[in-house]
């Protein structure tokens, strides 16, 4: 009947076809419904010098944007030797920017076979330390006091950690019972940013304070001019400055209002403090007199970082672009230049390298970040991450710290470029 001569064939074209999965060295299926033995292709059908394969009746295509990192010129090299399993498991794997899932948690089956990356990074001149994995959930503040051989992390599991330098571990925990939003360090003293609050610690006298007025969480901190500025989730910015007091060495000298929803980062340059919102506002606040002096509107979702660099402002939004800011006639600011990434940008971060090159570093939704050589924003490489990282944090002697939202605590370094001496 109809309905078994349909069946037929359609058992006969499958017996025809070669298995994918087998031909890129990663079949687990016995026993398989397709061939794992190369047949002869038709002139008409998709190799690997095209764009896309034919998969059973579905083509995959492949985007210029799949096919980075010279990924399309090793696909074109193995043409007419598709039977070698190896080579084309190991082409996908130079070429796939994403790091495999299962090797982060040391169970990846496939070994040297498996398509995607089992490193951390991708890229030359730097290279991991360490990894600290004691937090539960998101690193939300990582803090290296000046002349201190402590480094502090905060948390959303409630707790800061206090780490030593020299051994890696764990020295001290800190369970506040409460989310640790945001941590940041100035001189002898850490700040906490907790619901409702800010804990002001002074690692020198071991003396603690607490700075009430923020309403909700405490999302982003920073100092400039003398003053610690709060970011709370209603949408004020709180300022404090140093008091003679007794009862407490911080006056709250204002309260900024003017955003229209949380405000998540702050950023201080040029005398001026920048403050980026949910409502996907930028403002930009004398810090002499603490009024808001213009508002800046470019982006169309959360502004989720700032950073000041040289005379520039740079900033990043959930619309997966970076804009670079510069002052133009009468200290207005505009844009002069736009970065788009292929996903949601979650932060900022800028430092040189070993050789003294400006490196801008943008994490995006992706569980990596991008490392940028600035002006040209050429890309100097790849970090990976168990999941989105939320902060990059600069240390000494050619470190630097990354946290994710797992709860990983990164630490790399800066590769010395050897010197080559002179004849």
């Amino acid at each position: 009947n109809i309905m078994d001569t349909k069946f037929a064939r359609r058992t006969e074209r499958i017996g025809r076809t070669t298995c994918s999965y087998w031909r890129a060295g990663r079949c687990n299926r016995n026993p398989c419904r397709f061939l794992h033995i190369e047949t002869p292709s038709p002139p008409a059908a998709c190799g690997y010098g095209n764009t896309a394969y034919s998969y059973g009746k579905k083509p995959h295509s492949f985007s210029e944007n799949t096919l980075k990192y010279g990924s399309k010129k090793a696909l074109l090299r193995d043409n007419g030797d598709r039977g070698d399993a190896t080579r084309v498991a190991k082409a996908f794997k130079k070429s796939s920017p994403r790091i495999c899932k299962y090797w982060i948690n040391n169970n990846c089956v496939h070994g040297e076979q498996c398509l995607y990356l089992h490193s951390w990074f991708r890229g030359d001149g730097f290279s991991t330390v360490t990894k600290l994995q004691e937090h539960k959930k998101v690193i939300t503040g990582i803090a290296l006091p000046v002349g201190s051989d402590k480094l502090y992390s905060g948390s959303t599991d409630g707790t800061v950690r206090i780490w030593d330098c020299h051994t890696g571990q764990c020295a001290k925990v800190i369970n506040l019972g409460a989310e640790v939003t945001s941590l940041i360090s100035e001189g002898s003293w850490i700040f906490v940013g907790l619901q409702n609050a800010v804990k002001a610690w002074n690692i020198q006298t071991m003396s603690e304070f607490t700075l009430d007025g923020p309403k909700g969480r405490v999302r982003a901190m920073t100092v400039g001019n003398n003053t610690l500025f709060a970011a709370a989730e209603d949408g004020v910015i709180f300022a404090w400055r140093g008091s003679s007091k007794s009862d407490s060495p911080f006056e709250l000298v204002a309260s900024l209002t003017g955003h229209t929803k949380a405000v998540v980062c702050l950023a201080v340059g040029c005398k001026m403090l920048y403050s980026g919102s949910m409502d996907q506002s930028i403002k930009v606040w004398d810090m002499d007199t603490l009024q808001c002096t213009m508002t800046l509107n470019d982006h169309t979702d959360v502004v989720t970082s700032l950073i000041c660099w040289d005379q520039y402002l740079l900033s990043s939004s959930s619309d997966r672009t970076i804009k670079v800011w510069a002052c133009i006639e009468a200290g207005s600011l505009e844009v002069i230049y736009t970065h788009t990434e292929e996903n949601g940008v979650v932060s900022l971060f800028g430092m040189p390298d070993a050789e003294g090159k400006p490196i801008l570093f943008s994490s995006c939704r992706d569980n990596s970040v991008h490392m940028y050589e600035l002006p040209s924003f050429s890309e100097r490489g790849r970090l990976f991450a168990k999941k989105d990282v939320a902060l990059i944090e600069l240390g000494p002697g050619g470190l630097f710290f990354t946290g994710d939202e797992s709860g990983l605590l990164m630490v790399w370094k800066w590769l010395e470029v050897p010197k080559v001496a002179s004849s």
